[in-house]
Parts: structure tokens; sequence; C-alpha cells
């Protein structure tokens, strides 16, 4: 089958995103504990983030979020791993979402390179507070190498995504102009501004006019959020808006914990997308039995690009 470019897609209807992949490898039995997260089963077990990625597709979704989030060269290096072993892993992210796709046949489904933040790389929660003490040249030169190996790939679309503040959102917006691969921009908020207090609409703006971005929004919120930020990233960017939100919990990053109560809620969808949602799905916490309550709200409104 031959894909239609995502962005495309978008004017059709509703592309379903998945939910939190290392929810569910943690759901198969995975110790998610390191500072790598997820991405330490890149090397250490491929084939547990492809059965990940199944069952998400198994559940409805139409597009596999790449394991690579929290894979990025200092975060690796760390961990003792060497440039090209790096550039390996990263290339591996999309080659696994891609296999997943191709077995699960049937139609649009795509592929989405995952660029986590600088805060996630730290692996001390700063990405929800956006602390960083970078400016927007710094958070450029971090982002690059890691976005120039995904935007080789044949990964769909970039997924920008956990942007905590207003300087890191412009810095991956600028790379990715130069770059010049489709993206999409996915900011943290709390309390209707981002992590690091600033107004939400002013992120949204950022990217309007950027011809590479597909789509703007938010993740890893609170849910009960989230539908009031749809209408500000509509109106602030002009573009369709992504959305996937946690569950409601919140992390601990001393811990290592999600805390509080869940409220993700499938039936709250159809008025996100009234408001300008076409990328809606679930963030950390959210699984596949989520996703297909979701895909069954969609698929109820005929939202769901065919």
């Amino acid at each position: 089958m031959t894909r239609r470019a995502l962005g495309a897609a978008l004017g059709s209807g509703v592309v379903l995103l998945d939910g939190g992949l290392a929810t569910q490898l943690e759901a198969q039995g995975h110790d998610l504990g390191s500072a790598l997260w997820s991405a330490r089963l890149l090397a250490d077990d491929p084939d547990a983030v492809l059965a990940a990625h199944a069952a998400f597709f198994a559940a409805g979704a139409q597009v596999a979020t790449t394991a690579s989030y929290q894979a990025s060269f200092d975060g690796l290096a760390a961990a003792g791993f060497d440039r090209a072993e790096t550039e390996e892993l990263l290339r591996r992210s999309v080659a696994l979402a891609a296999r997943a796709r191709d077995e699960a046949g049937g139609g649009p489904r795509w592929v989405a390179a995952s660029v986590g933040p600088y805060g996630a790389a730290r692996a001390d929660g700063s990405e929800y507070r956006g602390d960083y003490g970078l400016g927007v040249d710094e958070l450029r030169g971090w982002h690059r190498p890691r976005l120039e190996v995904l935007a080789a790939t044949d990964a769909d679309v970039l997924a920008c995504e956990t942007l905590p503040c207003l300087a890191e959102v412009e810095a991956v917006v600028a790379e990715v102009q130069r770059i010049g691969r489709p993206a999409w921009v996915s900011v943290t908020c709390a309390g209707g501004r981002t992590r690091a207090g600033e107004p939400a609409a002013e992120a949204f703006g950022l990217v309007r006019g950027v011809e590479e971005i597909v789509a703007v929004g938010v993740n890893c919120s609170d849910p009960d959020e989230a539908g009031a930020l749809v209408a500000v990233a509509a109106g602030a960017s002009g573009l369709p808006v992504v959305v996937y939100p946690n569950r409601g919990e919140a992390w601990d990053a001393v811990g290592r914990r999600w805390t509080g109560s869940a409220v993700f809620d499938a039936e709250a969808v159809p008025g996100w997308v009234t408001d300008g949602a076409r990328l809606v799905g679930g963030c950390c916490r959210v699984r596949p039995e989520d996703i297909a309550a979701l895909a069954a709200v969609l698929d109820a409104d005929q939202e769901v690009v065919r």
C-alpha cells in the first residue's frame, strides 16, 4: 500500500496515536528503572519493543511512536555507547516501529520518530519544569545530532514532544526548518501554561507559518486540561492539533514512580475533535485498552481517517 503523507491525511479526519510505550513494556515484564528508560531495550531486547508497538496497533492505533524518546547521544554515552552505536539504536527504533506497522497490515498507518526533550536525557524530571538554564542556540546544538539521524530514516514524521518551555520549542522548530522534514510539536503544560510558566498560546504560536510543522499541541499533561488547550493551540497556530495526555497521574522523579489518580476518559475526545484535534492518543500510563476505547469512540463518530 502507498502511504499518504501524514500531514495530508489530517485534512480528511482524525489519526489515532498509540499510548505509553514504556507503560506497555513494563506490562510485558520489563524493568525500566534505568536513566535510559525504554531506550535501553533498543539494545537489550528489541523484540520487546516490537511487541509493544504491535499491541498498540492491535488496539487500533494508526501511528507507532518510536522508542527514541530517551535515546540521546549524551545519555547513551553515559551508559557506555559510542556515537556509532547510538546512531544505530536511533535507526533501529524507527526500523522496529516500521516492522510492526508492516506486520499489522491494513491501514493507513504511520511511524513517528520520537524526539524527546533535553530534560528527558537528564532523567531528573526537568522536562516537567523547563528549568534548563540553556538558551535557544545551546538547545539547538543539543537536539541537532539526534534530529539529523532520525530525519535520515524512513519515519513519516518527527514527533517533537514533551517540550516544557518556549526556548526548547523555538530551538526544535528552527532545527526542523533547517532539516526540512515533517514534524509535529507538542508541549507539556499545567494550568494552561508551559511547565516553565509561560503562556501556552505563545508556545503554540511559534510554529505559525512553518511549513514543515504538520500539527501542534500538547502531550503528557493532565487529560482534564488537555481539552481546553486544543482550542488555544488551534487558534494560536492555525494548524491541526495533536493531543495525547497521560492518564492524569504525576511523575515523581526522585522516587521514579507515578502518583495520583487516573482520569483518562475516551468519551471526552469527540469534544477535542470539534475544537481542532486531528491527532489524538495517549502518553504515559495510557495502555492499549485505553487506545481501544478511544478507537471505539472515534469509530462511532466516523471520525478516523480510512
